[in-house]
């Protein structure tokens, strides 16, 4: 992976969080770059399936490229960039890997299940099944649990 890429998502989430520190130490290890990807929703796409912006206007462009902008590395020396995408969440994931030649995803979970899964769908699982590289998720159990 030395000097590639790694793309990580993010719904801005905890579990983003987690996935941004295990991207930010592999890529300090490895010399590889950071995409911070976010997938802006597109509603008529989506159907209720996607990155959620936890609080943030979903017609308002501006707060969410802000939004990515203040997300960074923990870690000095890590090179990064952010992407702000529109789409089907899993989808824009993948084709931003493929179009970036990742050598690995890396993403939070919301560790859905049952019903809830299958009501708002699974963008982690679409994109391990489909990605052109290894992805790495990093679930954050659910609060009780």
């Amino acid at each position: 992976m030395s000097d590639g890429t790694i793309v990580v998502a993010t719904d801005f989430s905890d579990g983003s969080k987690r996935a941004l520190e295990y991207a930010s130490t592999s890529a300090k290890t490895t010399g590889a770059k950071l995409l911070i990807a976010h997938v802006r929703s597109i509603p008529d796409l989506e159907d209720g399936e996607g990155m959620l912006h936890a609080g943030v206007d979903r017609d308002n462009d501006d707060a969410l490229q802000s939004r990515l902008q203040s997300i960074e590395p923990d870690i000095d020396g890590v090179a990064f960039e952010h992407r702000l995408l529109r789409g089907n969440a899993a989808q824009e994931i993948i084709r931003l890997a493929k179009d970036e030649n990742a050598a690995l995803i890396v993403m939070g979970t919301h560790g859905r299940t049952g019903l809830m899964r299958l009501l708002m769908g699974s963008v982690a699982e679409e994109v391990v099944r489909q990605a052109p590289c290894p992805v790495l998720t990093i679930k954050i159990p659910e609060k009780g649990s």
